[in-house]
């Protein structure tokens, strides 16, 4: 342990690395409140501390305490390890502890409402920028939180029982009135913006100006019978095409290359391809530069200088401008993805979108993890990813977990949270930038045998854990979905996968490769073992291996020769592999609607001759055939179809069209100071739901006579102040009925009554009023309605109306062409009137 320890902090970069930190006093600050936290000097012990919180607001992680050196002058500090593990880990805590702190400010971002319905049972949906969907009820209590997709919501519409979700993945969701998820599809290829009710189609605008019409009777038995007639006319509008695809792979250790090495490897074998992409790895591995990556991806910044510089020089390769088009990158780290488009297919390819999944130290480290790219390429999803894979022999489980997390937490749909939130996030730069600086030299001590590291890094890394995947919080009734490379129609992983050779030596395997013995060697491969046994990239083939291992060789040196033949004499290995998936779900599979993408390999090789770094470059030649629709052609196949079968989709569409029957207690309601009056609405139907809401047409004030004037329109401010009228909609359930509480609400003072009469009867409030409401009814999947109309009147004289203690059982009808409703007083009202006449 100790001689190891010797070993490693010999070496020279490491050493002054650690000086560099060491030798200056290091300082914590809250990020929000800049105030200082903690004050480490070049011993590793607290010169100065102050504390900006009690004790109590220290979280609960704070249980996984980091052991300082003691401050007393008897137990001075034993050398340079012993200061650097101090100093190290006391900083780490700082930091862990503000970073904690802090990150309370962005969780609660997550859940930003974004959108909100009044649905027709008189529920309330709020949707959140998580994709959490909560219920309320119209007192404004929580009833329920559902999680459907995890995605912002943009937008909702309701027609009758049914709640529409746009998402800003461009998903579309038809929920129930209970939030059950009653189907679910992409609508566009960007956000849903607005959602709109017309008069057969629930209407969808996206993002880049898009509208989409969705009927109202979808999903139902009509969608079948469209759908079988529009798949026996596939020929009509089926279309093929070829695309060839180009996938380069290279570590580049650090290293840059000349002009000569990228033609070779790709300039050589482009002129017949239409898309290319380009995998690096290790283009950038100091300690400094991944803290700071690690730093600007918390904000949603990525890139370097040398990564832009290697997508110039690969676009030089490829005549960039003339014949390709550079169309997206991505870089995490030293990971870097760039693809390019042959400008005559530009037109055909769209929708780029880019992710990245660390799996270093903590899974929050870039010097391993991948790089994804999404596009769409003749309306097909293909999907390449660029990954780095965990190192040395004896670490086969380690790179099978990570390539398990890359494809599992790879996510392309980027909400508009992260971009939102990227700003709030800049004063925290400097703090996160510490956190991945201390976090990465963990990783490097741990490596080289300093256990003792570990128990705080991991503190450290789960700060850094929770802010970037708080937004994936999960509540009842949420359902599993598929990564997002399970959804793609053809996936291409590539890059250094760092699968080794075992069970076998250095020599022999020296010995093999000169006599070009690969079908022997290829048994000895980890990553096909892995692969048979399926515990690595299931589903997923790689071509016949006929080239050289390309791992490892001395820079510059070339031809075989060039295998490390130095102390270590690394074992070569197929460490550089290209693997993919299509659509075929056997061998055999043909290009069709059902199977859309089809490949073929045309070229699988390394190239030996490029000498920069100690990997040697791979490509990869796809044919790939697409089976897409011509959606014009399709568009007037589908307008065919409607038209023949005209008469059986308007039967079936007038059977959504039903209007369930129902009755209502009465048409007349007269109501005096504080009557409830209960009316009662009955649904006589023995099948269908009936969805009702009431609503006030108009206001009039009832002259002398006893006629009221015309009625004013209220348009949009509903009720009068002086009436209650509860439930004011909802859901009536098949051979039942609800009941409705008309209720009159006083709003006078007590300054205003003598002897129980309200004065100043000349104001209009204390004349007779009637208003006019419409009880309107429909089906759950009909836009036809059917109206009742209710008069309520509320009678205010001083000859109909007197408030005593008397009045509550001795009020008699008014007219006898009048009917009222049975009158429920509610409890306390005969108190009301005393203590007023008081």
């Amino acid at each position: 342990m100790i001689l190891s320890l010797g070993l490693f902090f010999n070496s020279s970069f490491l050493k002054s690395f650690v000086h560099n930190i060491l030798r200056v006093k290091v300082f914590f600050r809250d990020a929000r409140s800049k105030e200082l936290l903690k004050v480490f000097n070049i011993e590793g012990q607290i010169e100065n501390r102050v504390d900006t919180q009690s004790v109590q607001d220290q979280p609960v992680e704070d249980e996984m305490k980091v052991k300082f050196v003691s401050s007393n002058k008897k137990e001075k500090p034993h050398g340079f390890l012993q200061r650097s593990r101090n100093a190290i880990m006391g900083a780490a805590d700082a930091v862990r502890r503000v970073a904690t702190r802090g990150a309370g400010a962005f969780v609660d971002d997550t859940k930003r409402t974004e959108a909100m319905v009044l649905t027709a049972d008189g529920m309330i949906w709020s949707g959140c920028t998580n994709g959490l969907l909560v219920q309320w009820d119209g007192n404004g209590n929580r009833v329920s939180d559902i999680l459907h997709h995890q995605c912002a919501v943009q937008c909702f519409c309701t027609y009758g029982s049914r709640m529409y979700v746009g998402y800003v993945s461009g998903y579309l969701q038809i929920l129930d009135l209970d939030g059950n998820l009653t189907a679910s599809w992409i609508a566009h290829s960007s956000p849903v913006l607005k959602l709109a009710v017309g008069v057969d189609h629930i209407y969808s605008l996206a993002a880049h100006g898009g509208i989409r019409g969705w009927t109202f009777t979808s999903p139902s038995p009509l969608d079948n019978i469209i759908r079988s007639e529009i798949a026996a006319k596939e020929a009509v509008y089926l279309r093929r095409d070829d695309v060839r695809i180009l996938v380069g792979t290279w570590n580049v250790g650090q290293g840059r290359a000349s002009h000569e090495s990228l033609l070779s490897w790709l300039g050589s074998v482009s002129s017949d391809v239409g898309i290319v992409a380009v995998g690096l790895q290790e283009v950038e591995m100091g300690a400094g530069f991944l803290a700071m990556s690690a730093a600007k991806e918390t904000v949603g910044l990525e890139g370097s200088a040398i990564g832009q510089w290697w997508q110039d020089t690969i676009g030089k390769a490829l005549d960039e401008g003339t014949t390709f088009e550079r169309m997206g990158s991505r870089q995490l780290a030293g990971l870097l993805i760039s693809f390019w488009v042959r400008k005559n297919l530009r037109t055909h390819v769209g929708d780029v979108d880019a992710a990245a999944v660390p799996c270093g130290f903590g899974r929050a480290i870039g010097n391993k993890g991948g790089v994804g790219l999404r596009i769409r390429v003749y309306d097909r999803t293909i999907c390449f990813v660029n990954c780095h894979l965990a190192a040395h022999l004896e670490a086969v489980n380690r790179r099978n977990a990570d390539y398990d997390h890359i494809y599992r937490n790879m996510v392309f749909s980027r909400s508009t949270s992260t971009l939102n939130s990227a700003s709030g996030m800049v004063p925290y730069l400097f703090l996160y930038c510490s956190l991945a600086f201390c976090t990465y030299l963990f990783w490097l001590l741990y490596s080289s045998g300093f256990p003792l590291v570990l128990s705080a890094a991991a503190g450290v890394s789960t700060a850094v854990n929770m802010m970037k995947t708080s937004n994936t919080t999960t509540t009842l009734n949420t359902e599993e979905t598929k990564p997002d490379l399970a959804e793609a129609d053809m996936v291409i992983f590539f890059g250094d996968f760092n699968y080794r050779l075992f069970g076998i030596s250095y020599d022999e395997a020296r010995d093999f490769v000169s006599q070009r013995c690969f079908d022997w060697l290829r048994e000895k491969d980890q990553l096909r073992a892995e692969m048979k046994a399926g515990k690595v990239f299931q589903g997923m083939r790689e071509a016949i291996i006929r080239f050289p291992p390309t791992y490892k060789f001395e820079r510059h040196r070339p031809g075989l020769a060039g295998y490390d033949s130095g102390e270590k004499k690394r074992i070569p290995a197929w460490c550089d592999r290209i693997i993919y998936r299509d659509s075929r779900s056997t061998p055999v599979s043909e290009c069709s609607l059902e199977c859309p993408v089809v490949s073929s390999i045309l070229l699988y090789d390394a190239v030996m001759d490029v000498t920069e770094s100690d990997h040697k470059p791979v490509h990869c030649k796809f044919h790939v055939k697409i089976a897409h629709v011509d959606r014009s052609e399709r568009r007037r196949v589908f307008g065919e179809i409607l038209k023949n079968n005209e008469n059986t989709i308007k039967s079936m569409l007038d059977e959504y069209r039903i209007i369930p029957e129902t009755i209502v207690s009465t048409e007349s309601i007269i109501l005096q100071n504080q009557d409830t009056c209960t009316l009662r609405i009955t649904n006589k139907s023995a099948q269908e739901k009936a969805i009702f809401k009431i609503i006030c047409d108009g206001q009039s004030t009832v002259k002398d006579d006893g006629d009221a004037s015309d009625y004013r329109l209220r348009g949009s401010f509903g009720f009068p102040r002086w009436l209650e009228v509860t439930p004011a909609a909802g859901v009536i359930k098949p051979d039942s009925y609800i009941e409705v509480s008309v209720h009159h609400e006083e709003f006078h003072t007590l300054e205003e009554f003598v002897d129980g009469i309200p004065q100043n009867w000349w104001c209009e409030d204390t004349r007779d009023k009637e208003v006019m409401l419409s009880l309107v009814v429909q089906g759950c999947c009909s836009n036809d309605t059917r109206k009742h109309q209710i008069r309520v009147r509320h009678c205010f004289s001083a000859k109909t109306v007197r408030i005593d203690s008397k009045s509550n059982g001795s009020r008699k009808h008014q007219g006898g062409s009048t009917n009222r409703s049975e009158p429920r007083q509610p409890s306390g009202s005969s108190d009301g009137s005393d203590d007023r006449r008081s």
